[in-house]
């Protein structure tokens, strides 16, 4: 069924938008570079704690130029606490390309965008339509969830086919004059009024053109599978000092949280394995008294499995040699380094622990 009401959408959605839009730092400026960063960041991440990332990152690096040059390890420090940093690593990299290819000057086709690291359909349309003022879809799970209710589709959002269908609705409804702003708007919509769970539909500025609210069932919208349940992960994971220093240890250049810094972690098969000699074994290292076992637990859940960690805090004497990736540090080198959220909450309570500890 073709959609009757394409005209009076875009317009009410547009004008709305243009009334109530939220005051954001990247929609202050129309440089596909700085709206490019925002959009890398705001995946899988809350607009709040993006915005004073978002704010740091360009003061730091406020060019294509400066980013293409930056030191990786300065980056990741840069963006620690987002997560997902292979989203940092990917932007430097088609920043680069950028410099390298197209002398500075970020492509104006989703073509070439494409081609570039990181960069996929949704960020394209995005830098398109809000940088360019090109009339490009810009589709994400906010956007079929908001789209699956105003067009009543009922297809799966969870199967990568049915993006399509989305994308095609977008380039259909998408305002000819406002390309920019109908993308932001159908943003802001998901964000404010027409949410995962109970949309606001009374305050809706376009609800008189929702087939699902005429359907009266907005809120069973969209149809989506459920995913496979996190995995679970086990792992003691070791303060290990030695003269005043710490154990640290870097991750390897690929995989999950990528040349980021950690306490040594020992994985476990269960809860209750011990890991204390295979440890001693691995970094060359003997255990010579343990300050408390069970320092702290943590448990830190990623999007597709879960670390349990038992945090051990002991003392050391060196064998040697040690690996590579392996270094002792103070708590304040400690804090210069790129470290991954899990990490992060443990220095923390160290700190803590060495400042409220008694002589």
């Amino acid at each position: 069924m073709k959609y009757p009401y394409t005209q009076q959408f875009r317009q009410n959605l547009v004008e709305w938008f243009h009334r109530e839009q939220r005051n954001l730092p990247w929609r202050h400026t129309k440089d596909p570079y700085k709206i490019w960063v925002s959009e890398v960041m705001l995946q899988q991440t809350r607009v709040d704690t993006v915005i004073p990332y978002y704010q740091r990152f360009i003061d730091k690096y406020p060019t294509l130029e400066s980013l293409a040059g930056a030191d990786e390890e300065e980056l990741l420090k840069m963006w620690e606490g987002l997560g997902y940093y292979s989203r940092a690593r990917n932007l430097q990299a088609g920043v680069r390309e950028v410099v390298e290819k197209y002398g500075g000057t970020v492509p104006n086709n989703r073509h070439d965008l494409q081609k570039l690291k990181g960069v996929g359909p949704y960020t394209a349309g995005a830098i398109l339509s809000i940088a360019y003022n090109l009339p490009e879809h810009a589709v994400d799970g906010n956007v079929m969830r908001v789209l699956s209710r105003v067009l009543h589709i009922t297809e799966d959002i969870s199967l990568p086919r049915t993006r399509k269908i989305f994308e095609k609705a977008v380039d259909e409804l998408i305002h000819p004059d406002y390309p920019g702003d109908f993308n932001q708007a159908l943003m802001d919509l998901g964000a404010m009024i027409c949410t995962p769970v109970s949309p606001k539909c009374l305050l809706c500025p376009v609800r008189e053109y929702c087939l699902g609210f005429m359907e009266g069932d907005a809120d069973q919208l969209p149809i989506k599978t459920k995913k496979t349940k996190s995995k679970n992960e086990y792992y003691d994971v070791y303060i290990a000092v030695n003269d005043g220093k710490i154990l640290f240890e870097r991750r390897p250049s690929e995989g999950l949280l990528a040349n980021m810094w950690q306490f040594p972690m020992m994985p476990k098969k269960q809860p209750s394995e011990n890991t204390w000699e295979p440890f001693e074994l691995k970094y060359n290292v003997t255990i010579t008294k343990v300050l408390e076992e069970n320092f702290v637990e943590q448990k830190h859940v990623f999007s597709h499995l879960t670390w349990n960690m038992s945090c051990h805090l002991i003392e050391i004497s060196e064998n040697g040699p040690f690996p590579d990736s392996v270094q002792f540090v103070t708590l304040k080198e400690m804090e210069a380094l790129p470290l991954p959220v899990p990490m992060a909450k443990i220095m923390n309570i160290l700190n803590r622990y060495i400042f409220h500890s008694p002589e």
